[in-house]
């Protein structure tokens, strides 16, 4: 069977992650520089290999300054670690759900993770390109990859929870 090659279509896809604060809001921000592909052997996608990179320095919190910090050594250090990347080892289905696993690397450290996968379908845009839409989510420890910082709160706890959510509208365009 032949293989086919999807790259992401970057204007019509966002990765967020989430993340508490003082342990009472959550913070929303973005990777906004991705690049992905997805080879597939059927249109079911079952088995795919999925490779993601992002550039740590497109960090986007809408506050400067929180993104500044999140781009220096106390986070991401986006100068000595210019992406974050994620390459899959498996992309299974079980009925209408995926899961995608696979080894994502942040600074120098690379830890398997699994995300849930929803398919959103296959359609064609009005230019004629084929597009396959997908919905992922899932949680990592910050920790776990030596995103360490935080500070103690007078009232217990901590400034930054460890646990991260991890949230993708992807958007795939089929390449000929």
């Amino acid at each position: 069977m032949a293989t086919t090659t999807w790259t992401l279509d970057p204007t019509h896809s966002e990765l967020q992650f989430k993340v508490k604060h003082l342990m009472i809001t959550t913070v929303t921000g973005s990777l906004n520089v991705l690049t992905a592909s997805l080879t597939s052997e059927s249109d079911d996608f079952e088995n795919a290999q999925v490779k993601f990179e992002a550039d740590t320095a497109s960090i986007d919190t809408g506050n400067n300054d929180r993104d500044n910090h999140l781009k220096s050594g106390d986070f991401f250090n986006a100068d000595e670690f210019p992406k974050v990347s994620f390459v899959s080892t498996s992309f299974t289905k079980d009925g209408g759900d995926y899961t995608l696993k696979g080894d994502l690397t942040i600074k120098d450290v690379t830890k398997p993770v699994k995300l849930a996968v929803e398919f959103g379908g296959i359609a064609t845009d009005p230019w004629g390109n084929t597009k396959a839409g997908f919905t992922i989510s899932g949680k990592i420890n910050r920790t776990d990859f030596g995103l360490n910082w935080n500070a103690a709160l007078e009232t217990g706890g901590v400034m930054v929870s460890e646990e991260v959510k991890i949230l993708g509208e992807l958007q795939f365009v089929k390449q000929a």
